[in-house]
């Protein structure tokens, strides 16, 4: 198992991540990319604890989504299964688990400040903290994707299902955007990657 998580996770977090793995019976699947989750956390039928991570993700955002996911299942073998997915419980059990990676023998010395910024109350996903997953996207393979921040105001882009927007204000933290077939208004966050479209 060592040698199929090796090459997804920083070298320093092998051996760490592999036993967590086995001391909870993480039954892992690496899959393909999926838009709307990093990965998630199932109890199956038979009692097996499955993971599932996205292995397109970057080695740094894969050790968190699938420290992420190991905090459900240690959570809900604590706590019981009645406990909010993440609330309170979860959280403390997040930071636990991942504090002892959130060094620089693992992580880049400029994501450390803002890792920590972070587990002081983490969120349901990464990136719902725009700063530090812009922070982590600069190690991700070249893509052709934008963020909302990045693109000129009144820009029209395209998101991962087909739907045209036009880019409007910012509203405190989020953009204004006008869906074009719909005329409807939509909140986006800075960080959201979009395919910017000629005009």
């Amino acid at each position: 198992m060592k040698h199929v998580i090796e090459p997804y996770l920083p070298e320093h977090a092998v051996d760490s991540v592999f036993e967590l793995i086995r001391e909870y019976g993480v039954h892992l699947k690496i899959v393909n990319d999926r838009v709307t989750r990093h990965g998630d956390y199932r109890r199956d039928v038979n009692g097996y604890h499955q993971i599932t991570v996205n292995g397109s993700l970057n080695k740094y955002r894969f050790l968190m989504t699938l420290i992420h996911e190991i905090a459900h299942l240690v959570a809900f073998e604590k706590y019981g299964r009645n406990i909010k997915p993440h609330g309170v419980e979860w959280k403390s059990t997040f930071q636990k688990l991942m504090v002892p990676f959130i060094r620089p023998e693992i992580f880049p010395s400029q994501l450390l400040p803002l890792l920590a910024r972070h587990f002081r109350n983490p969120k349901a996903s990464s990136d719902t903290d725009a700063t530090l997953s812009i922070a982590l996207k600069q190690f991700d393979e070249v893509s052709d994707k934008n963020y909302i921040f990045e693109i000129p105001y009144g820009s029209h882009f395209r998101i991962y299902n087909g739907k045209i927007f036009r880019k409007g204000a910012q509203r405190v933290k989020r953009y204004e955007c006008l869906e074009v077939s719909t005329g409807k208004i939509y909140l986006f966050n800075p960080n959201a990657e979009v395919e910017l479209l000629p005009h």
